[in-house]
């Protein structure tokens, strides 16, 4: 038996449930990005329980640079530094390192990059990774992979999926070994393999038939929402989707709006994590049921209603439109906050109602009503 439950399925979309060190996870989920052990926005773990938050997501490359994962494990790790008792999944850091295109240079080995908070020269591969992983203690750790920009050459999109999977080989050989170390942090621990081709559905799922031989506990598409159009998401996930093991959880990393969560659930994925509800929050920009407000907006000036009525939020419980857009105006710390509580409860909120649709056996309904007014502007 596996740690993931599949409980039921409607078209593509799935109904399940993971079983974690730190708690079971109730799938589809969408994990709270806790990038450096913090929500942006000056929210704490104690405020992520009452916004119905299930699983965190933190970096392996933040956390390495500053404060260190050494550190982390002597202060008795990730779940105890941050006070977080729920599921923490780490990501590896190769988005990161990515994204630091003129800072790194990439070897079979690893990745040579500078620091961006001092410049120094730092070294990270798949068993550097999973050594930070491991001393984070999280309850998932993703591989180590190289996320390629969209549109990239054919040739090098082939070299480096192929170049990711033989790091995985070499990530699940180090995963098994911290993990079962005696003083291990979490000896439950689980890895995620990661699957990359950009959007070449042929590289795609020869990768995914590759890594999905090394039977581990879970899988996630990586390298979308770098560049391509949602549809060409959709259709790769749709390519890749099929050759997924259907016993274990499927993420798609980054992922993204509303939207995009709800026709991803359609084609077959269970996990999802993305900044945007904390950044867009952090810019004014609020999620409801009928698209995406701006609050800075002047015809909020004298708003008396909450941000969405109906909602339970302790933003929406507490203050009005006009009070929220005021903080906005004069650039208190307590809009962000108040406007970030929002987002990730909406965020949260919607993903109970897509796992009790799915419950009902109406999640198609539930889709056809929202999908396509979620993402519009009000």
């Amino acid at each position: 038996m596996t740690a993931f439950q599949l409980l039921k399925t409607e078209g593509k979309a799935r109904r399940g449930t993971l079983q974690t060190p730190h708690g079971e996870i109730q799938t589809p989920v969408f994990m709270n990005v806790a990038t450096q052990a913090a929500i942006k926005g000056a929210l704490s773990a104690a405020d992520l329980t009452d916004l119905r938050c299930q699983v965190v997501l933190s970096n392996t490359y933040h956390l390495h640079v500053r404060p260190g994962d050494e550190l982390i494990r002597d202060l008795g790790g990730l779940h105890r530094f941050m006070d977080w008792s729920g599921p923490i999944l780490t990501d590896s850091g190769g988005f990161q390192i990515f994204s630091l295109a003129g800072l790194r240079k990439i070897k079979e080995e690893g990745v040579r990059f500078h620091s961006h908070v001092d410049g120094r020269l730092l070294f990270m591969g798949p068993e550097e990774s999973m050594r930070v992983q491991a001393n984070l203690g999280s309850d998932i750790a993703m591989a180590f992979d190289e996320c390629v920009k969209i549109p990239s050459p054919r040739k090098y999109v082939e070299a480096s999926a192929e170049r990711t999977a033989r790091w995985l080989v070499r990530c699940r050989e180090s995963w098994l070994r911290f993990r079962d170390e005696d003083g291990a942090v979490n000896p439950g621990q689980m890895l995620f393999g990661i699957n990359q081709g950009a959007v070449f559905h042929d590289i795609r799922i020869d990768n995914m038939k590759r890594i999905a031989e090394l039977e581990l506990p879970g899988y996630a598409i990586g390298g979308l929402a770098v560049g391509e159009s949602h549809q060409e998401m959709y259709d790769t996930i749709e390519a890749v989707e099929e050759y997924m093991p259907a016993d274990r959880p499927r993420y798609l990393m980054g992922v993204g709006t509303p939207s995009n969560i709800l026709e991803a659930v359609a084609r077959g994925v269970d996990f999802f994590d993305c900044v945007m509800p904390a950044r867009n929050g952090r810019h004014g920009h609020l999620f409801t049921k009928k698209g995406v407000l701006n609050i800075k907006n002047e015809k909020y000036t004298r708003d008396e209603g909450p941000i969405e009525e109906g909602c339970s939020c302790p933003a929406c419980r507490r203050y009005s439109r006009a009070y929220l857009r005021h903080l906005f105006k004069a650039e208190e710390m307590l809009a962000m906050r108040l406007a970030v509580t929002h987002n990730l409860f909406f965020y949260n909120r919607m993903m109970e109602e897509i796992r009790e649709s799915l419950d009902r056996g109406c999640f198609e309904e539930y889709r056809k009503n929202y999908s396509k007014i979620l993402d519009q502007r009000i």
